[in-house]
């Protein structure tokens, strides 16, 4: 076969359905932690059940909080949505756009942030958003290692 017909049946071929039930997230199940600059992050995520996953992230530097969030992956008739509280506030849907295995992508109508991305490489959990401000690309992305189940001290 020729490389330009190899080509086309790539292309033409049909894209991997999106996953359409939260346990196919499981992976991002887990209690992660990581330093950003200072500011430690924490971002804990209940295993799948009942169509729903549930999650808190806090931020806190020099002892003290300084941001909290609650996430939810919920399976909806339209497909997973990503529902982001930050600081407990009415929040927005990211709908799933993108998904492969230890990786998915949401998207919302929002100018920042447009896209919310969670990978995994091996046991290191990465997050990242993305979006325009002020007419300019703009992204923030995290790197957490799953929390030591021997840590005991307070950060």
């Amino acid at each position: 076969m020729q490389l330009a017909g190899l080509l086309v049946l790539i292309l033409a071929a049909p894209a991997a359905p999106l996953p359409d039930k939260v346990s196919q997230l499981q992976w991002l199940a887990g209690a992660w932690e990581g330093d950003d600059g200072g500011t430690w992050n924490e971002e804990v995520w209940a295993a799948p059940r009942g169509g729903l996953m549930l999650a808190y992230h806090r931020d806190t530097r020099q002892g003290r909080a300084v941001g909290f969030e609650f996430l939810r992956i919920e399976e909806t008739p339209a497909g997973l949505v990503y529902r982001p509280l930050p600081g407990g506030h009415a929040g927005t849907d990211f709908k799933l756009v993108e998904a492969g295995p230890g990786r998915a992508v949401f998207e919302s109508g929002l100018e920042f942030p447009r896209r919310v991305l969670y990978w995994r490489e091996g046991e290191t959990l990465h997050a990242r958003i993305e979006g325009t401000r002020a007419g300019k690309l703009a992204s923030k992305e995290w790197v957490w290692r799953p929390v030591a189940s021997d840590r005991k001290t307070a950060r």
